[in-house]
């Protein structure tokens, strides 16, 4: 188009010369060639003469005080765009300066326009793509919590016989007990897989208490040389709205990976504080600590350090915790045989 339009400038001009010299008795159509000059009404022309004085303009648009301001604006962008085309009339050499019609300027960009439309497409395509993959694998989570649930419940049942059989027995009584604990621990274990999915119940909890009995039943399960600090007061209720399964399982994958970091010997550190409305909670340990390169990845399902597990731990925590409760969970630090802390924010009730 830009080549047709040239030769079009050049007719353009070709007419303008003819008309300069325009013999009556040359057999010439005048017409025609008042016809040829006429005919562009798209192409902005000016013409100049030897001098470099504006003779003529055409398709340019501007009010008559600022004509000649309007005019030099464009002769300057003219220069940079085209060629002038000299117009010899015989007595003198003009030039005809010229630059792109509206339509081939809208052109140019038309390619652009056609590659962000099908960016646009490919953008769509991919977020239906992976809107769909996400609700697949949210099915598949629910449907493997769903049926974890039930296969526990009958193991689960015989366990909670045997330990009223055991009752009846000359069995010591700390024993039973112990056993009694863990058989209510897979209840509620049982309860938190039947919960995926399903919208949780919140109830006002002292979030302090909640972490407080998480704590209590991993002491007694753990190394004895792993120590934990809560570093709160306990006489101050601290209220935020909570499914009080849920979380606990939050803090438990918390320090089960703390443990499994410091191999069994180490310090695990509670920390509760109220800021505003929000209740931020830190657990920090004296493991190994996490390496940068692993920051955006920890939360991912299938990340994991260790030779054993599958990865699901923080994966867990994370959708409980954001998902459930609206609040954010994170890394707050980490460094290399010092130590990791995470950090919850929950908004109080």
């Amino acid at each position: 188009m830009a080549v047709e339009e040239r030769k079009n400038v050049e007719l353009w001009a070709e007419a303008t010369k003819r008309l300069v010299n325009y013999d009556i008795t040359s057999g010439e159509d005048f017409n025609f060639m008042l016809s040829i000059l006429e005919r562009n009404t798209t192409i902005p022309i000016l013409l100049l003469d030897s001098l470099g004085e504006i003779i003529t303009d055409k398709n340019i648009e501007y009010a008559l005080d600022r004509r000649m301001q309007v005019l030099q604006r464009e002769l300057q962008k003219m220069k940079s765009e085209n060629e002038p085309i000299i117009v010899d009339t015989g007595t003198e050499k003009q030039y005809l300066y010229y630059r792109s019609s509206v339509l081939l300027e809208n052109l140019k960009y038309y390619p652009l326009v056609q590659f962000a439309i099908i960016f646009l497409f490919i953008m769509v395509a991919y977020l239906a793509f992976n809107s769909s993959r996400n609700a697949e694998q949210n099915q598949v989570w629910v449907g493997m919590s769903k049926e974890t649930a039930h296969q526990l419940g009958t193991p689960i049942s015989s366990l909670m016989a045997w330990v009223e059989l055991l009752k009846m027995q000359n069995i010591d009584e700390n024993l039973i007990q112990e056993f009694e604990k863990d058989t209510q621990r897979l209840q509620k274990i049982t309860e938190r897989f039947s919960k995926i999915g399903s919208v949780p119940e919140l109830i006002l909890t002292d979030v302090a208490d909640a972490v407080r009995s998480t704590v209590e039943y991993l002491r007694t399960r753990s190394s004895g040389k792993v120590k934990y600090i809560l570093d709160f007061d306990d006489k101050k209720n601290i209220e935020a709205p909570l499914n009080a399964s849920l979380f606990s399982w939050v803090i438990e994958n918390l320090c089960k990976n703390a443990i499994d970091a410091m191999n069994n010997s180490g310090t695990i550190q509670i920390s509760i504080v109220e800021k505003g409305g929000q209740i931020v909670i830190d657990v920090a340990d004296t493991g190994k600590g996490i390496s940068k390169s692993y920051y955006k990845s920890v939360f991912q399902p299938g990340f994991t350090t260790k030779k054993r597990g599958w990865g699901l731990g923080l994966s867990l925590a994370k959708r409980i915790v954001e998902n459930y409760h609206k609040g954010k969970i994170f890394l707050k630090q980490s460094e290399i045989n010092k130590g990791t802390t995470f950090r919850i924010i929950l908004q109080k009730g």
